[in-house]
């Protein structure tokens, strides 16, 4: 994990791994709310042969760690990242149930549109 630089892309809604210069893995993610805005994840993705290598938990991980400086909860609508944050309670603390409400009529209601 040594060679690879996790970069925050907020006006595309990333959080992307890079490995070499080229992207490896990234989040996706949206803002929600007022500042501290929640930042929602909806999902997760390692590039096709960079799987195993702990990319998915390094993003995750940082992800966390950026949205705790800024004072913002995550909801993690994402599988992958939901699972991590129940294995890492003490990284991922739990977002209001009515900010996770919010988050999935949301993200539902942009699907529709």
């Amino acid at each position: 994990m040594a060679d690879i630089e996790i970069r925050d892309n907020r006006p595309a809604g990333l959080f992307e791994a890079y490995e070499d210069g080229t992207v490896v893995g990234a989040i996706g993610y949206f803002p929600l709310g007022d500042t501290p805005a929640a930042l929602v994840v909806v999902h997760t993705v390692v590039e096709e042969g960079h799987e195993g290598k702990g990319i998915a938990s390094a993003l995750v991980r940082e992800f966390y760690a950026m949205a705790g400086c800024a004072g913002a909860p995550v909801v993690p609508l994402c599988p992958y990242a939901a699972r991590w944050a129940r294995r890492h309670p003490d990284e991922a603390p739990l977002p209001p149930a009515g900010l996770v409400r919010t988050a999935e009529e949301r993200l539902a209601a942009s699907t529709r549109s």
